[in-house]
């Protein structure tokens, strides 16, 4: 099964938080907080959202840093994913 987001959406899957802290310290997961950079999966094709016309600049496979609360999460097929919109990306992470 493959999510189409609409509009301005876009499906992002988190990338995996350390385990441990620097100084060698194992993180149990609910400790752990929700990680806020993502690889992007699937990304809306823009046009008229409310109103104004929106173009995307974010693209499959990109690295991007999100709000902290931001999206909806779903599970589909076992993986989860966040679904946001591009506003809610706060910056894209370069190589």
């Amino acid at each position: 099964m493959t999510i189409k987001p609409l509009a301005d959406r876009v499906v992002v899957k988190s990338v995996e938080a350390e385990e441990t802290t620097k100084s060698g310290i194992i993180l149990a997961a609910a400790a752990q907080e929700k990680p806020q950079v993502a690889e992007v999966i699937a990304v809306g094709p823009g046009g008229l959202v409310d109103g104004k016309e929106v173009s995307m600049y974010v693209k499959v496979g990109d690295k991007v840093i999100t709000s902290k609360y931001s999206g909806t999460e779903v599970k589909i097929d076992g993986e989860e994913y966040s679904i946001v919109k591009q506003s809610d990306i706060l910056a894209v992470v370069e190589q």
